[in-house]
């Protein structure tokens, strides 16, 4: 089984290749191609690795799938006692991304 932590956006998120990922949104165009290239940690069968912060010679390619918004997060605020509340909702743009392979660069 292989399998990368890497971090996008400043979160971390556990990957194995053939399945997809909602991240916040990258701005690229659906179809594209991106290289996420800090991978923090990479398993590989018996073989693991630990990056220092990121590993410099292993990358994630992936694709986006599509963009769209996230479902919606009620914020609610009140003070007591000062007749104040207010109720406002917020919905994130994500997208969806396909991880098709983990590569290994080779150094030279």
């Amino acid at each position: 089984m292989i399998y990368a932590i890497i971090e996008t956006n400043n979160k971390q998120i556990w990957v194995t290749p053939g399945k997809f990922y909602d991240v916040d949104k990258i701005s690229a165009e659906p179809g594209d191609y991106i290289k996420l290239s800090k991978i923090l940690f990479f398993k590989k069968e018996k073989e693991t690795t630990i990056g220092k912060p990121c590993i410099d010679n292993i990358y994630a390619k992936g694709r986006i799938l599509k963009h769209f918004k996230s479902r919606k997060i009620t914020v609610f605020k009140m003070k007591p006692k000062k007749n104040m509340y207010s109720k406002n909702g917020h919905r994130q743009t994500m997208s969806r991304i396909l991880i098709e392979s983990i590569n290994t660069t080779q150094k030279k």
